[in-house]
């Protein structure tokens, strides 16, 4: 069977479970469970689970016994250590009716899933992850993997490097670094365990959606049995709560969440961290309760020197003042923030999101203008994607990792000019910016079509689409504003 038509039938049972109440985030953890069983009796001398997880006398149970068994191994493989430990605490059944979780087990017993290569069975999972964040609403902090591509090829991880994700999620861009580092080097056995074992530090404040991310790195051959890869179930942006120093890294590839920090805060201040909701931060620049300006500070503090990073973050943090411009001045004072890319909507599953991916490397002992020249490529302006019917391509991004000039930035050349004015990639040099009012980085050069040639406007649908982004965008952007005002 086809990956797209297994994942086809496995997803349709959802449906049938939603009337008992179960969302699609717990119908995805029960099948990572029932997964991992049926791979472990595929494989037996590779996983070696206890007695109780056998795999033929679960399909071969029913109603009570069923239940009964499939309880008792999640409850088994909790307590097991390792990685299973890892992947299945706090594990529950929340298919209470036997028959329908009897059905799922047939559905996943036809299919043979170690008889394929990691890749296959991870590619499977994967879609099996975007497929909850089409469904459930998870979609705006799913980043797509065209971009999780494109990002991975400009930062070109390689082998023996740390890789940090304060945010990882289901571990997308985890596994866009390792696809990377796989094909694009030949791995001895002291690279490749230390890839398995060393290279990838992620933390996910949600236990379920952490599940996900050790499931995801299990099934692409990270982690074994005994040994986990270092994925914290805590908020990285609190080191009380991580409950140990946070590494400095090489590589930092990320989304981090959008929004305000409800509860705990943030702060320089050692007097305020004495209050309620707040926690000292002595290596950020600034207080804020902003989640996408902390994690910025964060991620900066996180890199070695000479370490790089690629972040995407909204508009909201190009231009707000406040908290907002005092970080964007020392970004351009204290690391080289060298170059930004402008995302179009309607790649995310939320409407309106407006985002950029900054591309930024830490110096040494830098006194002032670590950055230079910011270039900046326009993939937005005249750009319409949608998340299901014209989703974003690696091939559309293809211009901008040319222009990127990948080893050679010093050597870039820009498609702007005043003969060419629909060049999108262009450079602005510190002092041009800096010169802007509130050192605003939300930087445009592009006319916009459907402004332009009022007879030749675009359909009506597409203009409506247009029109709900842009108020949604605009809604957004002033509750982050006013959320940071704190």
């Amino acid at each position: 069977m086809s990956t797209n038509n297994l994942i086809t039938k496995i997803w349709s049972f959802c449906d049938t479970l939603r009337d008992d109440g179960l969302g699609y985030n717990d119908y995805l953890e029960q099948l990572t469970y029932l997964l991992f069983l049926k791979m472990a009796d595929e494989n037996t001398t590779k996983y070696n689970l206890p007695a109780i997880c056998d795999w033929k006398k679960l399909v071969e149970n029913s109603r009570g016994e069923l239940l009964e068994q499939y309880e008792e191994i999640l409850k088994t493989l909790a307590e097991s250590g390792g990685m299973l430990e890892k992947i299945f605490a706090g594990a529950q059944n929340k298919i209470h009716d036997s028959v329908k979780l009897k059905k799922l087990l047939l559905l996943i017993d036809e299919e043979n899933w170690s008889s394929t290569n990691a890749d296959i069975k991870g590619e499977i999972y994967e879609s099996l992850l975007q497929k909850n964040a089409e469904n459930s609403g998870a979609g705006q902090y799913f980043t797509p993997r065209p971009v999780i591509q494109a990002m991975v090829e400009c930062i070109k991880p390689l082998p023996m490097e740390t890789i940090a994700d304060p945010s990882c999620g289901t571990g997308g861009f985890f596994l866009g670094a390792l696809n990377y580092i796989r094909e694009n080097n030949k791995l001895t056995e002291d690279k490749e365990n230390f890839l398995k074992f060393e290279t990838f530090h992620g933390w996910e404040i949600e236990k379920a959606t952490a599940r996900l991310c050790l499931m995801n790195l299990y099934l692409h051959g990270i982690g074994d049995l005994k040994k986990t890869p270092d994925i914290q179930v805590s908020d990285s942006l609190n080191p009380q709560k991580v409950g140990k120093e946070i590494p400095r890294v090489k590589i930092v590839l990320a989304n981090p969440p959008f929004g305000r920090s409800s509860s705990d805060i943030p702060t320089i201040d050692k007097n305020q961290a004495q209050k309620d909701g707040y926690f000292l931060r002595e290596d950020f620049w600034v207080t804020t309760g902003n989640k996408q300006l902390a994690f910025l500070q964060h991620i900066v503090s996180m890199l070695e020197e000479n370490g790089r990073a690629a972040v995407v973050l909204p508009d909201s943090v190009l231009f707000e003042g406040g908290a907002g411009e005092i970080i964007r001045k020392k970004m351009l004072d204290e690391v080289n923030l060298h170059t930004i890319l402008r995302l179009p909507t309607g790649i995310f599953y939320a409407q309106g999101v407006k985002s950029n991916v900054l591309f930024f490397e830490k110096k040494k002992n830098v006194k002032k203008n670590g950055t230079s020249e910011v270039w900046f490529y326009d993939y937005r302006t005249n750009i319409h994607h949608t998340p299901k019917n014209n989703q974003i391509a690696f091939k559309h991004l293809k211009e901008f990792i040319d222009c990127y000039n990948i080893g050679s930035e010093n050597k870039r050349s820009e498609t702007w000019s005043t003969e060419n004015t629909k060049g999108r990639w262009r450079k602005y040099s510190y002092d041009e910016i800096i010169e802007r009012d509130k050192t605003n980085l939300d930087i445009f050069w592009l006319k916009d079509d459907s402004l332009i040639d009022i007879e030749n406007l675009p359909e009506p649908e597409m203009l409506l689409e247009d029109i709900i982004e842009n108020i949604e965008s605009t809604l957004a952007n002033f509750k982050t504003i006013k959320d940071s005002l704190i």
